[in-house]
């Protein structure tokens, strides 16, 4: 299963402006389509042939709480 944080997409943005919640983020950025994608497309393909049952977050490190602000 995949947990994706913020992704910048209209329905989080509503416009061009990226909400400033996310500056504070540990990566310091909102994430990208193509981010989560990889992460579908590696759970999709042999290469995570021995990956069960797990739940992988993607979201720049949101949940840490650890950015620097």
């Amino acid at each position: 299963m995949v947990h994706p944080g913020g992704i910048q997409t209209e329905m989080v943005t509503q416009s061009n402006d990226v909400p400033a919640d996310y500056v504070s983020v540990t990566l310091g950025r909102i994430g990208q389509p193509v981010e989560i994608a990889r992460v579908v497309a590696f759970l999709a393909s042999e290469e995570s042939s021995y990956c069960t049952g797990t739940e992988i977050v993607v979201d720049g490190g949101m949940t840490l709480g650890a950015a620097d602000g």
